[in-house]
């Protein structure tokens, strides 16, 4: 096999954004390029939930600077990330645009279970746990994650709206008092409690916390001399006691707490502590391991064709109890139509959509799970909403168009999806494959049957024998041209 490519990873946290650079050595990072810049982007976010011109600004500028870097980069060994503020901000579709056009390349929103399943990926990889069950903590800047697993998938995993930025603004922005502390607090314990019944079921044999709050409290707790290495609940109170007692974190003055997070700590300090509390921890351990050590080894997963991506499909077949055979059949063809659709793409591109129309065909049928009727819109529904390991939210709003436009009125869609060649032709493909397998059995086309496309016609040569053994097939090939001309495309059957 021949070693990987220098890979790039972007992780745009809420509270700073990190460009990695590493080659592959012997399926570990090594890393060449680490730079990190603190954007506070969730600080940035209104009362509505919008973005601010300033924070905006700060991100774009971070971002230049990356895609200054990455300059020479194939966009198949970059991947970009956003987490939490990417997720919640109301006016982040006007401003992805300007990111991606800043750094160079698309930027994946990531879901909060996805967030934390790269999280866990880059523990289990780079921390000998020995088979133990690890909680996993980590407090970032607008969300806080918590895993259980021993094995390379985690078994339990959550995303909550905890972070350090946003809890110090909304906890401590003036003079803070035990009174604030105790806010913080009671605040996060609340939204910890949401999970805390199900954690403790599960139980777990070691805790770990990662990511910027967890080592700041950790060197804090080693500088200061309260132990020599790990977190507990004691220590956490005598270090809120002195910024109490000092009425602010940097007038606290203390030892291994680094400039850029003086404004940030106290408040993932305190989600730190509500976390122990509500979870009654003992006792953690900090570990370097992060989204970006996830997002390298899942890198390399999808470049030995052992992508998530493929096994969340699979287990999203088992759960709504789709005909694999059928799903089969479909995405053969499919993938066979949107090959014959888009010779003049490149070859990569066509491999990336070719996997997006095989998955769309495995999971074209969820809907049946809940009624026949309309089941392609509780497909796309299904696919648009549940949490998808591997998949980002674009990647699965693609999926979820494709297989919506599987069938019936095309008329909403050509009025909300962009004029994306190669999407419209996912969706032909798609649609094509199983109006022909409809009959639920193996499927062979006639010979010498050709799809094709000119412009923004497509059309499907066929033998007219064939249509005339095949009546209600053939009508409703006459109904899809039909159906096409509510789209920018057109679609013509031509009998041979």
């Amino acid at each position: 096999m021949k070693p990987l490519p220098t890979l790039a990873t972007v992780d745009l946290g809420s509270n700073s954004f990190r460009l990695q650079i590493c080659q592959n050595n012997g399926g570990q990072p090594q890393v060449i390029e680490n730079i990190k810049q603190m954007v506070r982007l969730a600080g940035g976010l209104d009362a509505q939930k919008n973005l601010n011109e300033a924070s905006q600004q700060r991100a774009l500028e971070c971002l230049a600077q990356f895609g200054e870097r990455l300059r020479g980069f194939q966009p198949e060994n970059v991947r970009a990330v956003a987490t939490n503020t990417f997720r919640v901000a109301k006016n982040i579709k006007q401003f992805l645009p300007q990111a991606e056009a800043a750094l160079g390349f698309p930027i994946e929103i990531i879901a909060g279970r996805e967030e934390a399943r790269l999280i866990y990926t880059g523990v289990v990889h780079t921390y000998p746990n020995h088979g133990r069950a690890m909680l996993v903590i980590d407090i970032g800047g607008g969300s806080t994650e918590f895993i259980i697993g021993s094995g390379a998938q985690p078994v339990v995993m959550e995303s909550l709206p905890l972070g350090c930025v946003t809890y110090s603004n909304r906890f401590f922005s003036n003079k803070i008092s035990d009174k604030d502390f105790q806010a913080a607090i009671t605040a996060a314990r609340s939204e910890i409690q949401r999970i805390s019944k199900i954690y403790k079921r599960q139980g777990w044999d070691i805790t770990l916390g990662t990511s910027g709050t967890a080592k700041a409290i950790a060197n804090v707790i080693a500088e200061e001399k309260l132990a020599e290495q790990g977190i507990t609940l004691t220590h956490m109170r005598e270090i809120a006691k002195c910024i109490v007692d000092a009425g602010s974190t940097k007038k606290a003055k203390l030892n291994g707490l680094k400039p850029e997070r003086l404004d940030v700590f106290a408040g993932g300090l305190a989600v730190m502590m509500a976390a122990f509390e509500e979870l009654a921890i003992q006792e953690m351990q900090f570990t370097d391991a992060a989204l970006r050590d996830g997002l390298f080894f899942d890198f390399i997963e999808r470049n030995l064709d052992t992508d998530m991506r493929e096994e969340t499909a699979i287990q999203f077949q088992e759960r709504y109890h789709v005909s694999k055979n059928q799903a089969k059949r479909v995405g053969e063809l499919s993938v066979k139509f949107l090959a014959d659709l888009s010779k003049n793409f490149k070859v990569l591109e066509l491999e990336t959509w070719s996997n997006y129309v095989r998955w769309a065909a495995m999971l074209h049928e969820i809907g049946i799970d809940i009624a026949h009727s309309g089941y392609h819109k509780h497909t796309a529904y299904i696919l648009a909403n549940a949490d998808m390991s591997g998949f980002s939210r674009a990647e699965q709003d693609l999926l979820a168009n494709i297989t919506l436009g599987q069938r019936g009125d095309l008329k909403k869609m050509a009025d909300t999806l962009p004029e994306k060649p190669m999407l419209w032709h996912a969706v032909l493909a798609l649609r094509l494959a199983v109006l022909l397998c409809r009959a639920r059995v193996d499927f062979r086309l006639p010979e010498n049957t050709i799809l094709g496309v000119q412009n923004h016609d497509f059309y499907l040569k066929i033998s007219q024998n064939w249509l005339n053994e095949n009546p209600l097939t053939s009508a409703a090939l006459a109904a899809e041209s039909e159906e096409w001309k509510k789209t920018h495309y057109t679609f013509r059957v031509q009998a041979i």
